[in-house]
């Protein structure tokens, strides 16, 4: 299986932004190619100061990079008929249609690709937890260390390794409460363990809806994809 883990920065957040830059890491098999992908674009517009903030890259470093549209065969050339893992795909994803759709004759993204959300999968897991990558990393013990400001192919390494830790069987099983290491060591020595059912109906009883929770944690996990200094993920 062809597997392209993706990531992209972009001018800012919203209608009229453009992306900056792409990264993109190949797996096959679950194993890295060596193969990769990466581009820095000229946007024809201004950097926004706060998303300059996250990914540190300048309009004057970005003066004499390509637009997309010369870049745009050779990058579908690279993803077409792969699964695309994506962390919060939905922003990434709709940058780049709406890249693709100011070009005549180039298909949307899902025409050409299936899409994996690791953000959906990760909330699947670990439901009522924090997933942002940085939260993820965290979580599966992954140094990100070395992450002072977002880079497209730096965080598409990151995503890599959360990605195969997450789906690599025993490993997507690590435990990081301190209720569960205690539960987790209890089963080690062989004592049983019940649990109380009426817990369940006593949690997220907070007078939201699903859809406005649902919203609201996007809209968290959107700012904590590009933004480090979010407190709420600290």
């Amino acid at each position: 299986m062809r597997q392209i883990v993706l990531d992209t920065e972009t001018t800012g957040i919203g209608e009229g932004h453009r992306i900056i830059e792409i990264g993109c890491l190949e797996l096959v098999n679950r194993k890295f190619t060596g193969r990769q992908y990466h581009q820095y674009l000229n946007p024809n517009r201004l950097v926004d100061p706060e998303a300059m903030e996250v990914h540190g890259i300048t309009d004057e470093f970005l003066l004499d990079k390509p637009v997309f549209a010369q870049v745009a065969t050779e990058f579908i050339e690279f993803i077409s008929g792969a699964q695309l893992v994506i962390h919060n795909a939905p922003f990434d994803v709709g940058f780049m249609d709406r890249e693709l759709g100011m070009l005549t004759g180039y298909p949307k993204t899902a025409d050409i690709c299936t899409i994996l959300d690791t953000l959906v999968l990760a909330r699947k897991m670990h439901p009522g937890q924090r997933n942002s990558l940085d939260a993820l990393c965290r979580r599966y013990g992954i140094d990100n260390s070395h992450r002072e400001l977002h880079g497209a192919l730096l965080d598409s390494e990151i995503l890599a390794d959360v990605y195969l830790l997450m789906t690599g069987g025993q490993t997507n099983l690590i435990l990081d409460s301190e209720a569960s290491q205690k539960a987790q060591a209890n089963l080690a020595a062989g004592h049983k363990i019940t649990i109380d059912p009426s817990l369940s109906s006593q949690l997220l009883r907070w007078g939201v809806s699903d859809l406005e929770k649902s919203e609201h944690e996007a809209l968290l996990d959107l700012l904590d994809k590009k933004s480090d200094g979010a407190l709420w993920s600290k």
